[in-house]
Formats: C-alpha cells, structure tokens, sequence
C-alpha cells in the first residue's frame, strides 16, 4: 500500500534544519521564547498520531476477532472524523497563516515550507482515500458484515500509510518550524 502514494521517507536535507543545531528538541520546553502558542501546536501534533494509531490498533482489534464491527464501526466514524477533520483544518490553517508568518520572520523557511507543502498535498489524497474506505466499511458493517469485515483490511493498510505519513511529516515541520519561532521569539 506505501507504493500507491507520493511519501517522502527521507529527513529533510541537512540545509534546511539550519536553526535545529542550535535550539535541540530537547532544550525546547526550558527556552524562553517556548510558549503557549507553539505547546498547543506541538499538542495538535500529538493528537494526530495518537488518532492514528488508534484508528490501526481498532481495526487490528477488528480483524483479529477482538472487536465487534458495530463497536469498530462506531469508534471508526468518530475517530476517522476526528482525524480527517481535524488535519485537514490545521494544514489550511498551517498553509495559509502559520507557514507565512515563518516565511517572512526568516525567509531560509521557504525551501522547507515547499517540503512542507507537498507533503500535505499528498497526504491529502491519502485522508481522501481513507476517507472512502472508512464510509464504505461503517456503511457495510449493517448491510453485509462480512463484507465489511473484509474491506476493513483497506483501512487498516491506509491507517499504517497515515501513521508513516505523520512520524516523518510532523517531525520535520516541527524540526523546521519550532527552531524559527524559538530564534525570533515568534507566536507569544
């Protein structure tokens, strides 16, 4: 399933983490220039793979007989909503105010922010296909439960191409991004 879509699996190049040798991941939270603004961002990061996950883990659960496809179903619609939704917000949010705010405090941002870009064009076909294999499953799960059972084995693929997704797209973007906010004091 990884071969049906445009990711990138390598780390942004060396360039364009110009600010990460000097503000670590590790010395983020005790800089003064790490506030509340840039914790909640990072927060919608984590919220975003733990989604993820547990949208694989319920389908694991599913296909291996330890969850009920009505319970699958139910936590499919919620989670799967959750996550497409809420991607999808913060990436228009990242594309059209976020990122610009970085381009024009430290134009270096931009040969990342196109990185960045292409990534959430790319992952937006992947939630678009999710999106349809998720409908498709909730919808057959009271119409031929078999079938559904089945065809959850499409979106358990595409729930382990999105987790793939997200550990390298949001690691980068924040690697790339939260150095810049912490160098020019950014987002109090």
């Amino acid at each position: 399933m990884l071969d049906t879509y445009t990711i990138r699996h390598t780390e942004m190049p060396a360039e364009m983490q110009f600010l990460l040798d000097r503000y670590p991941r590790d010395s983020w939270d005790s800089h003064p220039g790490f506030r509340e603004k840039t914790r909640h961002w990072l927060g919608a990061h984590q919220m975003f793979r733990r989604v993820a996950e547990r949208i694989r883990l319920d389908t694991e659960g599913l296909l291996n007989k330890d969850m009920a496809l009505d319970d699958y179903a139910g936590r499919l619609s919620r989670f799967g909503g959750t996550l497409v939704g809420n991607l999808h917000g913060h990436h228009g949010w990242e594309d059209h105010s976020y990122f610009p705010e970085l381009s024009a405090a430290d134009p270096r941002f931009d040969a990342g922010l196109a990185v960045l870009e292409q990534d959430h064009a790319d992952l937006d076909q992947v939630l678009d296909d999710f999106t349809r294999q998720a409908n498709r499953v909730i919808k057959l799960a009271t119409l031929d439960p078999a079938q559904a059972h089945d065809e959850a084995g499409s979106v358990q693929s595409t729930s382990q191409v999105i987790e793939a997704f997200l550990k390298r797209h949001l690691t980068d973007e924040e690697e790339l991004a939260v150095p810049i906010i912490l160098h020019h004091r950014l987002r109090g």
